[in-house]
C-alpha cells in the first residue's frame, strides 16, 4: 500500500509539474491563435477595408450623392447635422485594421511581398483618417503596450510621410516578387507588382492633389508627380480599377457587402436595408442637364426597383431631395442601381480605387501646373479617358454605352464637354463627383471640402442657418484613453489642413 501511494504521489506530481500553469490556465482559449502569417493577415486586412462600409455610406450622404427614403424616420445626424463624438465612429476600427498591416510589415521577413502591399494598404487608411479628423496617432502608434498614449501628429507631416511610406512599398514590392502559394493571399492583384506600383503612384497622386489649393506647395506637389510619373509603370491605366474579392459566396456573411447590406440576402430576397439609402434630386438632375441618362440608369434603379418594367423610361428615376423628412417612401424613389447591386450578382469585387478617379487627378494635375508636371498627354486626354472610365465602371462596354460617352464629351454641355467648359477644373471636379458615386463617397466628400464643388444643397432636414461638417470629432473613447487628444475641435469651423475656404 505504501508502494502503490508513493507511486500515485509521484505521478500526480509529474502530471501537474509537466503541464505546469497551462493546464488549470481557465484565462488561456485554445482555440485563439496567438500568431499568424503575413498572407493570412494581410488577405484578412483588405477584407476588412472593403467590408467597412460606413465611411462610403455617410460619406455619400455628406457628398450629397445619397439621402435617405421616408419609409425610415429621418436620420439626424447625417442629414441634421447633429455630430457628436459617439456617432461616426471609424476611427476604432480603422486602427484595428491598420494595426493588421503593421503585424504584416513587422513580421515580413519570412514572406517579404506582402510587406509592400502592407504599407499601401495602411497608408490607404491613414490618409482616410487625416481627411476625416486632422491630426492624429501615426508616429507612436501601433506600439501595444509600449506606448499606450500615443501623441498626435501633425496632419500636413503625415501627409508628407506617407507619401515617404509609398515609396519604401515600391522598392520592397520590385524586390520581393510573389511566388506562386502567395499569390492566392492577395485578393487585390493576385501578386501582381507593376498593378501594386500603379496603385501606390496614383494613391500619392490623390494625396498630392488633395493639397492643391494650399499656398506654398506647388513646389514640392509637382517634383513628386513628376517622380511617380518616372517610374516604369507609371498610374493606373485604363481598364484597371483597384478592386479586392476574397471570394464571395451565396452565403449569409459571405456574399459581398453591398450586395448583403442594401441589396439581397443569400436566397435573393431584398433586405430591409435596401429601402433606405436613396439616390438624390441633385445628382439626378445634374446627370439629366447634361443628357447623361446612361450613367444616371447605371446608378440608380427607377421608382420600384429591379424588378420594375420602367427602366428606360427617365421620368420614373426619381431621386429624394437631400435631407427631405416626408414625401419620399421607399416604393416611390429609385434604389442604388446596377453599377453596384444587381440581383444574383453577389460575387462582384468591392473597389478601393477607381481608374477614373486616378485619370480626373491626372486631368487636374495637368491643367494645374502645365509644363511643371511631365505627364505626356494633356488636361483635355487625361478628362476624356476619366469621363470613359466612369462609364465603364457603371457597366459600359465597346459595344454597349461607349457611344453614350462620346455623345457626352461632344455635347456642347458645360461641365460634360471639355472645350464647351469655361471653367476647366469645375468640369473635372463634377465628373469626378460622378465618378465616384456609389463607388467611394468618402473619397467624394473629402474632394467636396477641398474644391466646394460641386454647389450641393443643404439639408432640407437641417435647422436654419445651420451648417454641414467640415470634420469628424474624435471619439470620445479615445478621448477617455487617451490624453493627448486635441480639445476644442469645432466641427463646423474648424478645416483640415487641405481645405482651405
Amino acid at each position: 500500500m505504501k508502494f502503490k501511494l508513493s507511486l500515485f504521489i509521484i505521478m500526480t506530481a509529474l502530471v501537474l509539474g509537466g503541464c505546469k500553469k497551462s493546464w488549470l490556465d481557465v484565462n488561456t482559449n485554445p482555440n485563439t491563435l496567438t500568431s499568424s502569417t503575413p498572407d493570412f493577415v494581410f488577405a484578412s486586412g483588405v477584407n476588412r477595408t472593403v467590408a467597412f462600409l460606413a465611411p462610403n455610406e455617410n460619406g455619400s450622404y455628406f457628398a450629397g450623392q445619397w439621402t435617405q427614403s421616408n419609409t425610415y424616420i429621418i436620420s439626424p445626424s447625417q442629414f441634421q447635422y447633429q455630430i457628436n463624438n459617439t456617432n461616426f465612429n471609424w476611427w476604432d476600427t480603422w486602427y484595428d485594421i491598420m494595426q493588421d498591416f503593421q503585424y504584416v510589415i513587422d513580421n515580413g521577413a519570412t514572406q517579404p511581398f506582402f510587406k509592400g502591399p502592407a504599407r499601401i494598404m495602411k497608408s490607404y487608411i491613414m490618409q482616410q483618417v487625416v481627411d476625416v479628423h486632422g491630426d492624429a496617432p501615426y508616429t507612436e502608434a501601433f506600439k501595444g503596450v509600449g506606448q499606450l498614449a500615443p501623441k498626435f501628429d501633425d496632419q500636413k507631416l503625415i501627409y508628407e510621410d506617407l507619401i515617404k511610406v509609398l515609396d519604401t512599398a515600391i522598392t520592397e514590392l520590385r524586390a520581393n516578387p510573389a511566388t506562386t502559394p502567395q499569390k492566392g493571399s492577395d485578393i487585390v492583384f493576385a501578386g501582381n507588382t507593376t498593378n501594386w506600383i500603379r496603385f501606390a503612384n496614383s494613391l500619392k497622386l490623390r494625396i498630392l492633389m488633395r493639397q492643391s489649393r494650399v499656398a506654398g506647395r506647388d513646389a514640392y506637389i509637382t517634383a513628386e508627380i513628376n517622380k511617380a510619373n518616372a517610374t516604369t509603370e507609371g498610374f493606373l491605366p485604363a481598364g484597371t480599377d483597384v478592386t479586392a474579392n476574397p471570394g464571395y459566396v451565396a452565403s449569409t456573411g459571405k456574399l459581398n457587402p453591398v450586395y448583403e447590406n442594401w441589396g439581397y440576402n443569400a436566397a435573393g430576397g431584398v433586405q430591409a436595408l435596401a429601402r433606405f439609402p436613396r439616390p438624390t434630386t441633385y445628382l439626378f438632375n445634374s446627370l439629366i442637364a447634361t443628357g447623361d441618362t446612361f450613367r444616371l440608369k447605371r446608378l440608380a434603379f427607377p421608382k420600384g426597383g429591379e424588378a420594375a418594367n420602367n427602366a428606360e423610361i427617365v421620368s420614373n428615376y426619381v431621386g429624394v431631395p437631400f435631407g427631405a423628412s416626408s414625401g419620399y417612401l421607399a416604393q416611390n424613389t429609385s434604389y442604388l442601381g446596377p453599377s453596384i447591386i444587381k440581383r444574383g450578382e453577389f460575387n462582384r469585387p468591392m473597389y478601393l480605387m477607381l481608374a477614373a478617379e486616378s485619370f480626373l487627378n491626372l486631368a487636374e494635375a495637368k491643367q494645374r501646373y502645365g509644363a511643371g508636371v511631365t505627364l505626356a498627354s494633356t488636361a483635355q486626354t487625361y478628362y476624356e479617358t476619366g469621363v470613359r472610365e466612369s462609364f465603364r465602371t457603371t457597366g459600359a462596354t465597346a459595344t454597349y454605352g461607349a457611344d453614350k460617352a462620346t455623345a457626352l464629351l461632344t455635347s456642347g454641355k458645360d461641365l460634360a464637354d471639355w472645350m464647351a467648359s469655361p471653367d476647366k477644373l469645375k468640369a473635372i471636379w463634377m465628373q469626378k463627383w460622378l465618378a465616384l458615386t456609389n463607388f467611394n463617397g468618402l473619397e467624394a466628400w473629402s474632394e467636396l471640402r477641398r474644391t466646394n464643388f460641386p454647389p450641393i444643397p443643404l439639408s432640407a432636414s437641417a435647422p436654419a442657418g445651420s451648417k454641414p461638417p467640415v470634420r469628424l470629432f474624435y471619439p470620445n473613447r479615445e478621448s477617455q484613453t487617451n490624453p493627448n487628444v486635441p480639445t476644442g475641435i469645432d466641427v463646423f469651423n474648424n478645416r483640415l489642413f487641405w481645405d482651405v475656404d
